[in-house]
């Protein structure tokens, strides 16, 4: 049964496919922009508040408004109950988030002031991270935030010799000769195709690393039209 996974996945995903994915954008009415986007069985949902002035005043910038991105998960999102508050990783990735958003997000028009970005994961099942930021762009592009262009993040990585995308928490729990699955979680935009955030967990040759990334930008292709298409639809309805 270990030896079959890496050339037919249990969940019988090719080795390039996403996992089946839902999008939805309004879903918190009371705030200036909301998405939910589901991958699986990850969940993330994504409020925007602002732009609103800066407090405290030593924080404001007079040549523009700055971004800020608070990521958490929710105590039963996960079979083994997390501690409720904020962590090193729900502080790492709320970071990662927030320099993968600004690559994209054109605050100067709104000095002094700031948007607040809230991802909160309900439900988990690997690529949280990832599915946060995708929420998070539809949710800032839902606010009226003005945006260079939109952002797409997708998970790849290698099982044993087998390159795949999108793992899930099976798959990246999996060990092989003594060694874990790599996981690289991806942000390209939308149509410079630029990596807007790349990190790296495990090992991977350099020709292997090369052919992840292209498979990562051709799942942003696919994890993009879901996007446009859920933020089509909420135009169609206000």
């Amino acid at each position: 049964m270990a030896e079959n996974i890496y050339t037919k996945r249990y969940s019988e995903r090719a080795m390039d496919e996403v996992r089946p994915m839902i999008a939805k954008v309004g879903v918190v009415p009371s705030a200036d922009g909301s998405a939910i986007f589901e991958t699986g069985k990850t969940k993330a949902i994504a409020v925007v508040r602002g732009p609103r002035t800066l407090h405290p005043q030593h924080m404001q910038n007079a040549q523009t408004g700055i971004l800020r991105v608070n990521y958490g998960m929710m105590p039963f999102s996960v079979e083994d109950r997390i501690r409720p508050g904020p962590n090193r990783r729900s502080e790492e990735i709320s970071k990662v988030t927030e320099w993968a958003l600004s690559s994209v997000v054109d605050l100067s028009g709104f000095p002094n002031t700031v948007v607040d970005v809230f991802i909160q994961i309900p439900q988990a099942d690997a690529g949280t991270r990832v599915a946060g930021i995708n929420a998070a762009a539809m949710a800032l592009a839902h606010a009226g935030i003005p945006m260079k262009e939109m952002v797409s993040a997708i998970g790849v990585g290698k099982i044993d010799k087998s390159l795949v995308v999108d793992l899930d928490k099976y798959e990246d729990s999996l060990f092989h000769d003594g060694e874990g699955s790599t996981d690289i979680p991806v942000v390209v935009t939308s149509r410079t195709k630029e990596i807007a955030l790349l990190q790296l967990d495990g090992k991977i040759s350099i020709p292997e690393f090369k052919e992840t990334i292209e498979m990562a930008k051709k799942s942003c292709e696919k994890i993009l039209e879901v996007q446009m298409n859920a933020l089509k639809e909420v135009g169609k309805n206000e």
